[in-house]
Order: C-alpha cells, then sequence, then structure tokens
C-alpha cells in the first residue's frame, strides 16, 4: 500500500482548514477558518499517531476536527458529509483508538467483532478495510471483510482465524453469515453506518434493521451514521438507531473541490461520441473515468471505444466481482486509460492521478454528480470535470447548481472537438448479453 495515501488521499489532508468546535451544542458545523487542528491536538493513542505520522499527515480536516470531537468522548455522531471529506479516517481513527483504549481482558470467542461497519456497496466495504490497514500498521487489530461476489468459505475462514476486531461488510453478505450462525453481533461496540443515503436509495434499510437488531441496544453502543445528505428519513434512522446523536455537518459550500475545474460542454445527442473520443486523445488526458447512468449504455459506450483502439475497461453492477477487480487495477497501473461506469463507481473509491471526470450522461440525482467528479483533483493535484449536456438532460443542470451553490460555465465545444470519431480499427469486446 503506497504511503501516498492512495486509499486516504482525501480522507487525511494536510493543508485542509479546520473548524473550532463546541462541546456542549448538539450540532456542529464545520467549515472553513483560518485554524488548523493537528491531530495530536486529540488523545489518541501512541500506534494511531504513528500510523497517521508515518503516512505524512498533520492537519485534520473539518469533518475529522468536527466529529472526532465528540466520538473520542464517546458520543453518538450523525454526519453530513460528501465523500472526499475525510469521514472514512474520522470514523476509523475513532473505532481503532476506541479498541486499543479498552482491550477486552477476559477470552475472547472467534467471529464476535468488537467494531461493525456497513456500507451499501462491495467497492466501498473494500476501500474502507484498505484504509483501515493503513491506520492500524502498528496495531495488532484484526479486520475481516465481508462482501457479495467473493468466496464464502475464504470469508468464513478469515472469520475463524483469530478474534475479530473489525468487520466492514455490505448488508446482504453480512445478513447471509448471521442467519447462518457464523457472525455473532453481541459484542459489538462500535457501529458505523456508512453513506446512509445511498443505502436508503438501494432499499438496503430493511436489512441494516434486522443487522442493527443484532447488535446490543444503542445505549450500550456508539453508534456513528454518514449521509451526503440530511432527509427526514435520514433524521428518522439516526434518531431510532443512535442515542441522542450529534449532528456534524460540512457547509454546502464545501460542497465541490477547489482543486477540480468545471465545464459543461452543450452538445447535440448526435455530436456526444466525437466529443468524448476528440477529448480523449487530447495530450492532457491521461486517466479518465467516464460516467454513464445506465448498464447498457456503459457497456455500449465501453465497446466503442475499445473499437475505437482506446484502452478501456467497463464498471459497473452487471460486471462480476473480480473482474472488477482486475479492471480496477489495470486502471490504478495505467494500464488502462479510460474506465466507463456507472454510479457503483462514483462513491467510496479512491484512485490517485485521475486527471479527468466525464459525465457522458448527466445525473438524475444532484449528488451523484458531486460524487463523480470527487473521484478527481484529489490529494492536492487538479482535476477537471467535464460534462455533456444535451437536449434530452440539459434540464438537470439547475438543480446540480444549486447542490453546488455556484453556476456552472456552459460553454459550445470548439469545432475540432466536434470532429467526426474514425471508423472502429477493432472487433467488439464488451458484446451486449444475450
Amino acid at each position: 500500500m503506497s504511503t501516498s495515501l492512495d486509499s486516504l488521499d482525501s480522507d487525511v489532508v494536510s493543508v485542509m482548514p479546520a473548524i473550532s468546535n463546541g462541546d456542549e451544542k448538539e450540532t456542529s458545523s464545520a467549515s472553513s477558518s483560518s485554524e488548523l487542528i493537528p491531530f495530536e491536538n486529540f488523545a489518541l493513542q501512541i500506534s494511531v499517531l504513528k500510523a497517521i505520522e508515518a503516512l505524512g499527515f498533520e492537519f485534520c480536516t473539518p469533518i475529522q476536527a468536527a466529529s472526532l470531537a465528540h466520538t473520542l468522548n464517546g458520543h453518538d455522531v450523525t454526519g453530513k458529509a460528501q465523500t472526499g471529506t475525510g469521514k472514512t479516517a474520522a470514523f476509523l481513527i475513532t473505532i481503532i483508538n476506541d479498541l486499543l483504549s479498552n482491550p477486552v481482558l477476559e477470552k475472547r470467542f472467534l467471529a464476535e467483532p468488537r467494531a461493525l461497519i456497513v456500507a451499501p456497496t462491495r467497492e466501498l466495504a473494500i476501500q474502507i478495510a484498505s484504509d483501515s490497514a493503513l491506520l492500524n500498521r502498528y496495531s495488532d487489530l484484526h479486520t475481516v471483510t465481508l462482501v457479495g461476489g467473493e468466496d464464502y468459505i475464504k470469508q468464513n475462514r478469515a472469520l475463524d482465524l483469530r478474534p475479530v476486531d473489525i468487520l466492514v461488510a455490505t448488508p446482504g453478505r453480512l445478513l447471509d453469515f448471521v442467519s447462518n450462525n457464523n457472525l455473532h453481533l453481541g459484542m459489538i461496540e462500535l457501529l458505523v453506518l456508512d453513506e446512509a443515503d445511498r443505502m436508503l436509495d438501494m432499499g438496503f434499510i430493511p436489512q441494516v434493521r434486522q443487522i442493527v437488531s443484532r447488535t446490543p441496544h444503542k445505549s450500550c453502543r456508539q453508534t456513528l451514521l454518514f449521509s451526503a445528505t440530511y432527509t427526514p428519513e435520514i433524521v428518522e434512522l439516526s434518531n431510532r438507531w443512535a442515542d441522542e446523536p450529534i449532528m456534524v455537518e460540512i457547509e454546502p459550500e464545501r460542497v465541490a473541490a477547489d482543486a477540480i475545474e468545471q465545464v459543461v460542454y452543450l452538445v447535440t445527442t448526435a455530436d456526444k461520441y466525437s466529443l468524448l473520443f476528440n477529448i480523449l486523445n487530447q495530450p492532457a488526458v491521461e486517466r479518465v473515468i467516464v460516467f454513464s447512468n445506465r448498464r447498457d449504455q456503459v457497456r455500449r459506450l465501453a465497446d466503442n471505444l475499445h473499437r475505437n483502439a482506446v484502452s478501456v475497461g467497463m464498471l459497473s453492477g452487471e460486471v462480476s466481482q473480480s473482474q472488477r477487480i482486475k479492471t480496477l487495477d489495470k486502471f490504478k497501473n495505467g494500464s488502462l486509460k479510460v474506465l466507463v461506469a456507472t454510479d457503483v463507481a462514483g462513491r467510496g473509491l479512491h484512485i490517485e492521478g485521475v486527471s479527468h471526470v466525464i459525465n457522458y450522461t448527466l445525473p438524475e440525482e444532484p449528488e451523484d454528480y458531486v460524487h463523480r467528479i470527487g473521484r478527481t483533483g484529489r490529494a492536492g493535484s487538479v482535476g477537471t470535470s467535464i460534462s455533456f449536456a444535451c437536449e434530452e438532460d440539459s434540464f438537470l443542470l439547475p438543480d446540480i447548481e444549486e447542490q453546488l451553490g455556484t453556476k456552472l460555465d456552459c460553454v459550445y465545444p470548439d469545432e475540432k472537438l466536434l470532429k467526426k470519431a474514425p471508423s472502429y480499427e477493432r472487433n467488439s469486446k464488451f458484446k451486449q448479453k444475450g
């Protein structure tokens, strides 16, 4: 794992303005100020501080400073924060520090984790587990990941290897293990529900409700819930599952990174593919994620680019987990220049060196735009977001601009960018499934 924080590149940032917190307030609003809060200001275990220092990071992001002030004192927290604000490190530092500060002296049993992190997607769960490994490099805590699409027996073997400290899981696979009596949640001390809004959208809340019911009462555990939005449904879930939670919020004006240059090209549907092809062939375009809304669009787009001799991979819900991992590895190591994806890749994936994000189709939910563009402009680098607004989806722009709190630069592309894409050179690779 790279010490440049390939996983945590925007979770622990050394030059991010932080905030001061009022301990007695039930709501803590994190916004930029001139004060920087060092991690050493908090009563963290030496091994945790050592891991943070080894990764080359000193100061907290706003969500970290705001939440750690409460979570390290045992309070339940509901955090409203987008991907890329540092929430992953915030709850992992809380968990690791608490487990190290309160070691279990009596005999422990296998498959009885002390901390549970529930995430909506396999990619996010795997990423969180990788981040846990980075922050646990100087401790002996055992992290296990349970996600669908992976070998059940192999995952069960990891549970039985030695007592589990931190379990990261997706709802479906987690319930499989619980239902088969291969996992027991009665000893959970800390529960994290990450991207609760996404779990709500994906219909996972009934499963999460079953999971939470298997853990100790909310008065006997610490519960941290994070969401990009704070709808009435999220408020209700927070009040049901957390014990007098303190609200920690990142101000809306921080929703889009300053390091991301954003532009919207006004283009007809007929010209979109040629525009994409010509953009991808510009010298400054190095590593690109292209987002489209539907699986069939992603497959068709990836296939057309491949036939035009572009090194491309695809990532969507229909791709097997093993193939996803292979594709992501190739994209990370530079074997693939372009990754065409649905919003399954819009959250939780931390990939170093993404120079451009292209929205081939605008997302229907404004929050997804923020998550998409957050894949670039990471770790202090400058990224570029290019969105195509055709006659079919330009009406989505006002809601996106309202979410961002700013107007987007909408322009017509240069004629040279609209030059018709060349004829196909290769046979199909990403064929439609019959």
